[in-house]
């Protein structure tokens, strides 16, 4: 299905792709494992040649010196109670009053989780995956010198999979980003974690790939332009550092390619360049920023550049653009193929959902297309994905957290078989307001009070104007006749 840019995926197929930390005394089991791990046998036939032309073996000793102290140890808990876990919400509500919470004894259970982070300056900021503390009621952070912390969460973005925490200390070893724009297929690459709680592993390999998009990501419009590498990742390194050999930040380890949920040779890492964009946005306005063009788009190769009679056979096929969007009022037209953005080319839809993803509302970028066998070079005005060039204030996102759970909008054959005429699914309900009503996963909000809900931002500000009153949600389920209702004070 084609997606609404910035956010847009493509398919992998033969192998299932598993995120995460490793989860223990879960109620559920998230098809979610993680990276790094046992180090992969480095031949002895890894040479570069020195200043003087002479051959030496490489050495990954400075680096791993320089990063292994600011690589931690990220250890979440939470409190399931009965009633808001996702297996007993999925059942319907004859069998949930049947069982009662007698379902699972009645009492609270644990989870608990692990993952990895990364110290990225001095006052104890440190980035990792969204989904290592996901739901957590507590973090704890340990330092590679086994000093403990309880760790504050600053920030999350479902999108990218990226959450920032910061803990009380000073003068901790970090660091730096590196322009992950130059970082080259074939360059060597470390991936520095905590696999199987272990502590501070180090692996090496290669930048296997840039732009990878595997359809992973759970948020409501998520972006994946993934690079790719070789370098060992297991279970317990979620979160964890991918760096060069300077020891520089390339990316922040997320997934992995396995059929066993452990290494088998591909690992994915969310690219520095995005990482930063998101810590800037997360400590400026306490909320991820996102630029969008208002456009669905496609791949091009030879055969839609064939049957769409196309005179390229890459870039980005423009297939159509929402009413009043950021693309069509800088004149975007349907047919059009994005070949590069402010310069930089790109010939996948990964490539140019990273770049875009990158900006903010109201920032311009230079879109060159392809039109009719000319180049263009046309400038686009973000907008925020309502219409204007305005950031998203931090009060207006902070509705959705309220309600605790993840919203997706459906896509348009299900809208088609279900006889609506859109909606927002309900996912990953844990706590929060929709915690306490009947609300199961895979709830679709087709209206709350009456007014009708076709997107993410629909849901957004209707609720806004909620605030303080009760909340009405009409909706459906795909498998189940008939439409529910549900009240609720906000």
């Amino acid at each position: 299905m084609k997606k609404f840019l910035p956010y847009l995926g493509v398919t992998v197929l033969g192998s299932a792709i598993t995120l995460g930390a490793a989860n223990y005394l879960r109620e559920e089991p998230k098809e979610i494992i993680v990276e790094s791990g046992q180090s992969m046998p480095v031949q002895g036939a890894l040479y570069s040649v020195n200043e003087k032309g002479n051959l030496e073996a490489f050495d990954f000793t400075d680096a791993a010196e320089k990063v292994t102290p600011a690589v931690v140890h990220i250890r979440s808990t939470a409190q399931i109670t009965p009633g808001s876990n996702p297996q007993y919400r999925r059942l319907p509500d004859p069998f949930r009053d049947f069982f009662g919470d007698d379902l699972y004894g009645g009492q609270p259970r644990k989870r608990e989780g692990t993952g990895s982070g990364v110290i990225i300056n001095s006052e104890g900021y440190i980035v990792t995956n969204n989904h290592v503390v996901e739901g957590a009621d507590e973090l704890e952070v340990t330092l590679n010198d086994n000093r403990v912390f309880k760790a504050k969460l600053i920030g999350t973005d479902p999108n990218t999979d990226l959450a920032l925490l910061q803990v009380k200390a000073e003068d901790l070893p970090h660091l730096s980003f590196v322009n992950s724009d130059d970082v080259k297929v074939g360059e060597w690459v470390m991936a520095v974690g905590n696999p199987f709680n272990l502590n501070s592993t180090v692996t090496a390999g290669i930048v296997s790939a840039k732009g990878r998009s595997i359809r992973i990501l759970q948020g409501s419009s998520p972006i994946e332009s993934f690079i790719q590498t070789d370098a060992a990742i297991n279970p317990g390194n979620s979160g964890g550092a991918l760096v060069n050999l300077e020891g520089d930040l390339v990316g922040i380890n997320t997934a992995i390619a396995s059929n066993t949920g452990s290494y088998t040779g591909y690992g994915f890492a969310v690219p520095s360049n995005l990482v930063n964009k998101v810590v800037e946005d997360l400590l400026n306005y306490g909320t991820v920023q996102r630029g969008y063009l208002g456009i669905m788009i496609s791949d091009v190769n030879s055969a839609i550049a064939e049957d769409e009679d196309l005179d390229i056979n890459r870039g980005i096929l423009v297939d159509s653009l929402m009413s009043g969007s950021a693309a069509r009022e800088a004149g975007i037209e349907v047919g059009d193929v994005i070949v590069a953005v402010d310069g930089n080319t790109v010939n996948t839809v990964p490539e140019l959902q990273e770049r875009i993803g990158r900006r903010r509302p109201g920032d311009k970028v230079n879109l060159t297309v392809n039109r009719d066998g000319s180049q263009n070079d046309i400038e686009v005005v973000l907008n925020n994905g309502e219409g204007d060039p305005e950031v998203v204030k931090l009060e207006e996102r902070k509705v959705l957290a309220r309600l605790g759970a993840e919203f997706e909008e459906i896509p348009e054959g299900l809208a088609n078989a279900l006889d609506i005429e859109g909606g927002v699914m309900v996912s990953n309900i844990e706590g929060g307001a929709l915690s306490r009503t009947s609300v199961q996963e895979g709830f679709i909000i087709t209206e709350v009070n009456d007014k009708p809900v076709k997107t993410v931002e629909d849901l957004e500000q209707l609720l806004n104007e909620r605030k303080g009153k009760t909340v009405t949600l009409t909706g459906v389920y795909e498998n189940y006749p008939g439409k529910y209702y549900v009240a609720f004070g906000f």
